[in-house]
């Protein structure tokens, strides 16, 4: 499994919607969907790896696909 640092709450968000997912609402977290997966941000920066990788997973994505998109 390729290494994954840690990422700003932003750039996730921006790579998700490359990915085709869309926000559902904003709060301490932001809630993302593509209407089949729905993933949880939290607000941090950056967010930690091990957190960013079960948000990929639950996303229904590869480490390495979402490198590509950052």
């Amino acid at each position: 499994m390729p290494r994954l640092p840690g990422v700003p709450h932003r750039r996730a968000v921006k790579a998700f919607e490359k990915a085709g997912f869309w926000i559902v609402r904003q709060g301490k977290h932001i809630s993302m969907t593509d209407g089949e997966h729905v993933i949880i941000i939290p607000r941090a920066n950056p967010i930690n790896a091990f957190t960013m990788g079960g948000i990929i997973r639950d996303a229904g994505m590869t480490v390495g696909e979402f490198k590509k998109l950052l």
